[in-house]
């Protein structure tokens, strides 16, 4: 018998082939057949009609940070609810495990740590995970048996120096019997089924005393060392973050790179590769790293999104407007003395300067204040603001959009939040985007879901461009978008007989309705550990979600089952050849 029949739908098997009609049987957590409309005789315990919907694999997000918030949310909202099915976490060299049981104050700088870095809820940190473990594996066996979603999760570098060096990983170099503690370490993770090893060198990580994360201050030798023993153990990977990510790689980040996976002889994926027209230059750089893997042996695959994630900003609180150049020493200040700098011309100016300076890198892109939408005020002299763009306030107070937006913050005392409307948003920068997915070291994900929590809201990716694709700009088809989403990442990661709609294969799947499928407006919410806020979208289409062939949500409500597995490498996860 069968635990469950799909009838009359519309099948997008994640291959890239044509849709097709067909009903579909589940039994014991797989897909058990797939047959034309009306031709399935086994009965089934349940059963739905599917006429007019389009029944897809499981989507695979392959950038998130949802390694402390499965902890009080088993269903990794809002990923689950806009079709995610299997999550990849640890990245960005962060992870939460190993803690050395000798240091327990490591836990709190941990949880400090993925605040600043990640921009999670520090109370949520502290109340909504039990830091009950030591090893990576103590980690991996908590969450076993209590998700909504599939998860795999690399082991950050951060970590493992952390556990080895203590304080001194921060700004220390390891001696080699201290290097192969931390290789020991590696190899521990992977064995109790760590992906592989996840590391940054990005200037704008810093832990929670401000200062450099421990991963960037290894040397070459150290991340060499760490890459060959990925490269001992069976479907493992690496993921990489350095400076030249977020704009344009130097030379010795591109031979840095292409060194680690063929070291490894494993795939190395970094995010996120930002595609402007109006910065024609940076695609063709940052896919050099890819072509120069492949001729050593290893592969390099990037990540992008396929929409514009909006990323809220204020001058009150830490954000992305800290890191351009010179701004973070104004934007430490304390409340009084912050404003009374940006009242300064002569600090505008120079503000100014540097944020449109070389130097900004992509951070440029947020020096545009006039394009700057206005959300939540608070103050009085504010009222009617919300939802006004800056340069039309600006103009109708005669002043130049920066002081406009000055003054508006320092009357809410810096609390109003600002959203950037993006400024690649034009027909030649998506043309540009359709161009550049079609590269076969380019994977769309990125979405960092689970981290910055009250600043973006970038998981209702899958369902947004779904929409995008059938209703909006059409730069692709549906059978092409649902296999960048299912089977490409899948294959990346050498996930097991999941990423497609096959017999014999994991029933991972999503219902949804393509004349709905979207995603709705993030809007604020108040539902973490200690009443932390977080952005939040509505997925709007799904109908249901499947995980290991049980359902975890219909029409946008969590069904509380938890079917979700801790994919362990090795045994869920083959490895990627690279040569």
């Amino acid at each position: 018998m069968l635990d469950h029949l799909v009838r009359n739908a519309t099948v997008v098997d994640g291959s890239g082939g044509p849709a097709y009609a067909a009903d579909v049987g589940i039994r014991g957590g797989r897909i058990a057949v797939i047959a034309p409309p009306g031709s399935v005789t086994e009965e089934a315990r349940s059963r739905e009609d599917a006429t007019g919907l389009v029944l897809a694999p499981g989507f695979v997000d392959p950038h998130t940070h949802y390694d402390a918030q499965l902890f009080w949310d088993p269903y990794a909202t809002p990923s689950l609810n806009h079709g995610v099915t299997t999550v990849a976490g640890g990245n960005c060299g962060f992870t939460l495990a190993p803690l050395n049981p000798a240091r327990p104050e490591d836990a709190d700088y941990t949880r400090r740590m993925m605040s600043k870095v990640e921009g999670m809820s520090l109370v949520a940190l502290e109340q909504g995970t039990p830091w009950t473990w030591h090893t990576f594996g103590e980690y991996l066996d908590a969450l076993d048996g209590r998700t909504a979603v599939n998860a795999g999760f690399m082991v950050g570098h951060c970590a493992l120096r952390r556990h080895v060096m203590g304080p001194d990983a921060v700004g220390g170099q390891p001696t080699p019997a201290q290097l192969r503690q931390m290789t020991d370490l590696l190899h521990d993770a992977m064995d109790a089924g760590a992906w592989g090893l996840s590391t940054t060198q990005s200037s704008t990580h810093s832990d929670g005393d401000g200062r450099p994360v421990a991963s960037r201050h290894a040397g070459r030798d150290e991340l060499i060392a760490l890459s060959r023993a990925v490269g001992e153990h069976e479907g493992t990977q690496l993921e990489a973050i350095v400076a030249g990510c977020l704009d344009r790689f130097a030379d010795e980040e591109i031979e840095l790179l292409v060194d680690m996976s063929a070291a490894a002889g494993r795939p190395l994926n970094w995010n996120v590769l930002t595609i402007d027209a109006a910065v024609p230059e940076r695609v063709p750089r940052q896919l050099l790293p890819s072509a120069r893997a492949r001729r050593a042996g290893g592969r390099i695959v990037a990540l992008t999104m396929p929409i514009l994630t909006p990323m809220n900003m204020s001058l009150g609180t830490f954000c992305a407007l800290n890191l351009l150049p010179g701004w973070g020493e104004i934007l430490g200040l304390p409340v009084p003395e912050r404003i009374a700098k940006l009242r300064d011309p002569a600090v505008r100016a120079e503000m100014l300067r540097r944020a449109d300076s070389e130097e900004a890198g992509v951070f440029r892109r947020l020096a545009d204040f006039g394009r700057y939408v206005i959300g939540d005020t608070y103050a009085k002299e504010n009222d009617g603001l919300t939802g006004r763009v800056v340069r039309d306030i600006a103009a109708e107070r005669g002043q130049d959009p920066f002081r406009c937006l000055v003054e508006i913050c320092a009357d809410d005392e810096l609390r109003t939040v600002l959203w950037p409307m993006p400024p690649d948003n034009d027909p030649a920068s998506w043309a540009l985007r359709a161009e550049t997915w079609q590269h076969e070291d380019v994977l769309l994900g990125g979405s960092d879901a689970g981290a910055h929590l009250d600043r973006m809201c970038g998981a209702p990716y899958t369902t947004r461009f779904l929409g995008d694709c059938l209703r909006g700009r059409g730069l692709l088809g549906l059978e092409q978008a649902v296999r960048m989403l299912t089977d490409d990442p899948a294959r990346l990661f050498g996930l097991r007989e999941r990423g497609r709609i096959q017999e014999g294969w994991h029933a991972d799947l999503v219902l949804f309705d393509p004349e709905r499928i979207d995603a709705g407006p993030a809007r604020l919410v108040h539902d973490l550990p200690g009443d932390s806020p977080r952005l939040d979208a509505k997925a709007i289409g799904i109908v249901s979600v499947r995980v290991n062939g049980v359902e975890t949500l219909r029409d946008d409500r969590v069904t509380g089952a938890v079917p979700g597995i801790v994919l362990r490498s090795g045994r869920d996860t083959r490895t990627v050849a690279t040569r």
